[in-house]
């Protein structure tokens, strides 16, 4: 008689419990115990049990778990289940999954594997059954023509239960956007479709959160500044658009005499681009995007080239701004010396046009939407005890509800950004295709991204100093767990399941295009961990970067403006107070843009920070190990950022570990 001691676990999550009957057969190596009760009564918490087998099951490799109703259905989230030997070896199974229904759920034991380690047929065919569930489930559709794909599901409720917001969760979102909305109609500016009375009344529109006042307060004070339209290249919500001009290009003719004044003494624009300190942004990719109307109004898109100098002091200032790619006599080149509304209202076109990029290329495109792809291809080709699997799979809680819900609501046709935005719903999705076509691996890797723009000296540059850490710290965390578990490059190009992996986020993600430099499959260990290092950083660092100061960067509608209602002008000296309030967003354009953008930059009830991973999926010593110095790094970098803050007057926050949440969920 051999006996075995079972202790399941039930989720720390709302309504985990069941009333079901919970069962369990333990299947080992050289045999298969009976089918054994658990609980006959509503299962919380921890439930013990005992299998009394007549022989030694040898290595215990799989469970069937069985949940039976009783009266009637009642899900129940498992967390994991310990299966102790009569020679008193502990086997862990982890779950962290809803059981719904009454078909039986196989469990592995939870040593990480691939399948070329694989010794047991049993578990090779388990390998494959799941997958082929899987697979099933999380199907692949396209939503816009030069997209990447999504997921195949058109509503969230379609989405399957471990994929959804946790209970608290949907209830602390829905209950920020209500108050807000609500809040935004109590004070009538929903409905006030006229242009702001003045700047101080845009204040107005600022959230009554008590945390969210010290940042909008001070953009409202310093957005007309040059130094803060700098600054905000470097540690603003699009902190990855400026690069080093080293030439001017030629359709960007600005010449010494115009900016001679602002160089200081004792240089010229030619020795200022030589020695590194002229940088450029260009927002090519604008031109041309069809333009739609605000309550009946038409607006207005422009494609400016934007010019920046260093001074000796670090800070950086623009110098030069074109408001089309084309230039000529309708196409003047603004200066900090034309007219005060001029070079305000030129600067405002590029806040505007910052406002696309970053809402549609780099924060829906190079976060949510990758990070969607990578989600779904991990869990069509990666099984659950696949070391890769265990890996990533906490950087993916919530993306799929995340992204699923903004396609419901946000970027669909006739959805918040449309309703909101200068740009038709067909430029929007033109704006995304030619982000798309642009995008490279390069410039999803922050260290190679850096070197390429030539930003690697510019000074007072938090984004790229505190990204960089965090991209350290994640390497060395990413090469612990694979050095355990790959021995040889060899290892990495014989494992199918992670070819079949990386080549399809290769083609559904990138489209299949070479010229992006995405790897389509990994021949060796450095490009497994490359590889590896720059989704996590994406789906966490990344998203955190161009995500979490959205309201506090774009509450004060002048610094964040996400429709132009007159066009780019054509000649200097016409602009004034008014004719600049006369362009940019209504009132009413203002509240809902201030509400999504509170809502999308909120911290919600249930967020799990950078390198929290209370689900246990490695079950080895070693990366438990690799967790513990993962997470002594991150607390580190959270140190340094807090006391570099300390004196200064605007604190950058947004790469501090203790705001970086795990996943792309909000």
């Amino acid at each position: 008689m051999a006996t075995y001691e079972v202790q399941v676990a039930t989720g720390d999550v709302f309504q985990a419990g069941t009333t079901n009957s919970i069962s369990i057969t333990l299947v080992g190596t050289e045999g298969e115990s009976a089918k054994t009760k658990i609980s006959h009564t509503f299962l919380t918490n921890c439930a013990k049990s005992k299998i009394h087998c007549e022989q030694d099951l040898g290595p215990i490799l799989l469970i069937h778990l069985y949940k039976e109703r009783i009266l009637f259905e009642d899900a129940w989230f498992c967390n994991n289940v310990c299966v102790t030997s009569p020679l008193g070896k502990v086997y862990r199974f982890p779950c962290y999954q809803w059981v719904e229904g009454e078909i039986p759920l196989q469990l592995r034991e939870g040593t990480g594997k691939t399948l070329s380690d694989e010794e047991y047929g049993i578990l090779k065919q388990h390998r494959r059954y799941e997958l082929e569930e899987r697979r099933a489930v999380f199907r692949w559709k396209t939503f816009a023509e030069g997209w990447p794909l999504c997921l195949d599901v058109d509503s969230v409720e379609d989405l399957s239960s471990d994929t959804k917001f946790s209970y608290i969760r949907a209830k602390n979102f829905h209950g920020i956007q209500t108050v807000q909305i609500y809040r935004m109609a109590f004070m009538g500016f929903l409905n006030k479709h006229c242009s702001w009375k003045s700047l101080e009344d845009m204040e107005k529109i600022f959230s009554k959160i008590k945390r969210r006042n010290t940042v909008p307060k001070y953009v409202a004070s310093h957005w007309s500044k040059d130094t803060f339209f700098g600054y905000q290249f470097l540690n603003g919500t699009n902190p990855v658009v400026i690069q080093k001009c080293m030439e001017l290009p030629d359709k960007f003719p600005v010449m010494q005499e115009m900016v001679a004044s602002f160089l200081g003494a004792d240089t010229n624009l030619r020795k200022e681009m030589q020695e590194g300190h002229i940088f450029i942004a260009d927002y090519e990719i604008l031109e041309g995007i069809p333009t739609g109307t605000i309550n009946g109004q038409q607006q207005y898109i422009a494609a400016p080239l934007c010019l920046l100098h260093q001074d000796s002091t670090g800070l950086l200032r623009p110098i030069a701004i074109q408001l089309s790619q084309t230039p000529g006599p309708k196409s003047p080149i603004f200066l900090p010396s034309d007219h005060e509304w001029d070079w305000i209202l030129a600067k405002t076109w590029v806040r505007n046009a910052e406002f696309y990029i970053h809402q549609i290329i780099i924060h829906l495109l190079k976060t949510h939407l990758f990070g969607e792809v990578f989600a779904i291809s991990t869990l069509r080709h990666l099984p659950t005890c696949h070391p890769v699997f265990k890996l990533l799979i906490p950087h993916f809680r919530f993306t799929l509800h995340i992204n699923t819900l903004a396609r419901s609501v946000l970027i669909n046709s006739g959805g918040i950004i449309e309703k909101g935005a200068g740009a038709s719903y067909e430029g929007l999705l033109m704006i995304l295709k030619r982000g798309l076509e642009k995008v490279t691996y390069v410039s999803l890797c922050l260290p190679d991204d850096i070197q390429a723009r030539g930003v690697s000296s510019i000074p007072n540059y938090y984004y790229r100093d505190d990204g960089m850490k965090l991209w350290t710290a994640v390497a060395s965390f990413v090469s612990g767990i694979i050095d355990f578990y790959y021995t040889s490059d060899e290892s990495v190009q014989r494992d199918a399941e992670l070819q079949a992996w990386v080549k399809e986020i290769f083609m559904n993600g990138f489209l299949g295009r070479e010229s992006s430099g995405i790897p389509s499959s990994l021949w060796t260990i450095a490009e497994l961990k490359k590889f590896l290092t720059m989704m996590i950083f994406t789906c966490s660092a990344q998203h955190a970067a161009v995500n979490t100061g959205q309201y506090d960067l774009g509450a004060f509608l002048p610094n964040y403006p996400s429709s132009m209602r007159e066009p780019p002008p054509e000649v200097k000296g016409r602009y004034s107070l008014q004719l600049f309030l006369d362009t940019v967003p209504t009132v009413a354009t203002t509240a809902q843009n201030a509400t999504s953008l509170l809502l999308l930059s909120s911290t919600l009830a249930d967020t799990r920070f950078l390198g929290q991973y209370p689900e246990e999926h490695f079950t080895e010593q070693k990366p438990k190990r690799l967790i513990r110095a993962f997470q002594e790094q991150l607390q580190e970098i959270t140190e340094e950022i807090e006391e570099r803050n300390n004196p200064v007057e605007l604190p950058y926050n947004y790469l501090n570990p203790k705001q970086i949440e795990n996943s792309i969920s909000i």
